[in-house]
Parts: C-alpha cells; structure tokens; sequence
C-alpha cells in the first residue's frame, strides 16, 4: 500500500476526511431539516402558534449522538497524533532553525544547510529553535507541522517515503517577509545523502566556503541577496569597501567605508548605524552567536562578492 510522502499521510488524511464527511453530512442534514420545518409550520398552514412539550427522547438523543461523534473524531485525531510525539531512537537528529526570514539545518557533523536534506526511508527527528519571534515549521506534503518558539524545546519527526523535493512553509505569520519564509526538503538515497553529507557543498552540489556557511546558518541570505538585487537589507554583492551612507544612533547622517570593522559593527549592532534607504529594527544582534573568527571569515566571503 502506498503510504505517501511521509509515514504520517495516511493517518493525518484519514482524520482529516472523517471530520470533513461528518460536516459535510451534518451541513446536508440540517439544511434539509431547516427548509422542511420552514414549509412544514409556515404560517398559513399553522395560523395559530402551539406550544411544544418536551421530548426527554429527543433531549437524551441530541446529547449522545453528537458526544459520540466527537468521541469518533477524537479518536482518530489522537491515533495520527500520538506517533508523531514518539521519536524513533535510531532518527537522524538534525537542528532545525527559523529565524527571521529563513530556515537552516545543522547536522550532527558541524554541517549547516539552507534546505533540509534527508535520505529515504529514514527517520528523521527535528528540534526546533527560534532566536527571535514564533515561526512555524510546516511541510504540507508530510502533513507536518509544529511551532517553533524561543525559549521552548519542541521536536517533531517524520520519515520520508519517496525521493523527491518538498515545499517547506513558516505557517506563523512573523513579520514583513513571512510569504518569502520558504525552504525545501531534499530526499535523497542513502548514499546521496552520505555523499553530500561528508562534502563542503551545498544541496544542489556547489562548494561552500566557511564564510558562506556561518551566513547560511545565521539566515543572513534571507534578507541579503548575492546578486545586487534590494530586499530587506543591503545586498552583499559589491558591498566590501564601498561608500555607504548611513543614518547613526542619533540619526545623522553620514558617510562611511564598508571594511571590515563596519561589517563586525553591522552583525554586532546592527541598529547603531543603518543603510539609508532601509528601515531600523528589523535585526537583531548576533554577538552571542557570531564570534570574531567567524566574522573574519565572513568578510572573507563578502569581499569575493564584486
């Protein structure tokens, strides 16, 4: 039997298709009832208003058949539930984090990726983090989803049937670019995954630098194109050592060089000196997560971008 894209298709559509029908059905029988009772006592068949006695029958059925049919529902929400709680202890972990406005990846070896690789037929177990407001993790394909909160441990798993790739979506609306929260989930074969897994490359096979890896990680790309092309911030195509004008703490402006003080000035205080042209407030600092070394590495990176 074809269980899906994930192990939790079958189970998740099954819920889902017991509470559509009965909803259905109930929509179908109270319409009928509603249009009959409306000909059935229209005033000129009934002139005269009659009261109606209660019908203890009636009473008693109107409150055990619905609690049955929530019973029903529950049931087979919690039998699709239930599995989704209970970790295989063999899953591949894997660190997943959202962050205004990007997912990324860590593996277990030190490797971060901007998209969720994973190989088939493998249980695979996420812990969700978030540095600055609630996302969503949400794979519509697996039928997965689970929130991603700061200051909170939650973990969601799943294991994927069928080679391919899959939309991921933030289904927590979070801030100015949350339509453009958007990742994919890469199911390859055992030894794709391997292969891709113990090489400095990307999903799609180019080789990644560790500049270019700390600003995968840290989701900077989310809001920093390559390509010169304006989003949330400046792009860092062209950016080391060229002019900038910049409003400061006070807001007066100024003009200043993008080397690489400015650059450890802009990861570490972001709002102290902002690009004309751009809005204040959208970054938060990464002074507990960025250290010196890695923003060597960083203008290493960016100073390749001409």
């Amino acid at each position: 039997m074809n269980q899906g894209a994930s192990n939790f298709v079958q189970s998740t559509d099954l819920a889902f298709a017991v509470i559509l029908g009965m909803s259905l059905f109930f929509l179908l029988a109270i319409t009928f009832f509603m249009i009959y009772f409306v000909i059935k006592y229209n005033k000129k068949k009934n002139p005269r208003a009659a009261d109606v006695k209660d019908d203890k029958r009636l009473e008693i059925t109107w409150i055990v058949v619905p609690s049955v049919l929530v019973l029903v529902m529950f049931y087979y929400g919690w039998v699709g539930y239930q599995p989704m709680r209970n970790i295989p202890e063999d899953a591949i972990k894997v660190k997943a984090t959202g962050r205004m406005w990007s997912f990324s990846f860590d593996y277990p070896n030190g490797k971060t990726s901007a998209e969720l690789v994973v190989p088939v037929g493998k249980a695979v177990a996420l812990d969700l983090f978030s540095p600055d407001v609630i996302h969503s993790l949400y794979i519509p394909a697996f039928r997965i989803k689970e929130d991603m909160v700061p200051g909170v441990n939650n973990k969601m798993w799943f294991q994927a049937n069928e080679l391919g790739e899959y939309d991921i979506l933030c289904a927590e609306y979070c801030g100015e670019r949350h339509s453009y929260m958007l990742s994919k989930v890469k199911v390859l074969s055992e030894e794709e995954y391997q292969k891709w897994l113990e090489t400095n490359t990307n999903a799609d096979g180019t080789v990644m630098s560790t500049g270019e890896n700390l600003l995968t990680k840290n989701g900077c790309f989310a809001c920093h194109s390559r390509d010169g092309s304006k989003i949330v911030g400046p792009s860092f195509k062209g950016l080391f050592g060229s002019g900038r004008s910049v409003f400061d703490a006070d807001g007066k402006l100024k003009e200043i060089t993008a080397d690489a003080e400015y650059i450890k000035r802009a990861v570490y205080e972001p709002n102290a000196e902002v690009v004309q042209g751009y809005n204040k407030g959208l970054m938060i600092s990464y002074k507990q997560t960025v250290s010196e070394d890695d923003i060597v590495e960083m203008v290493k990176y960016l100073e390749s971008l001409k």
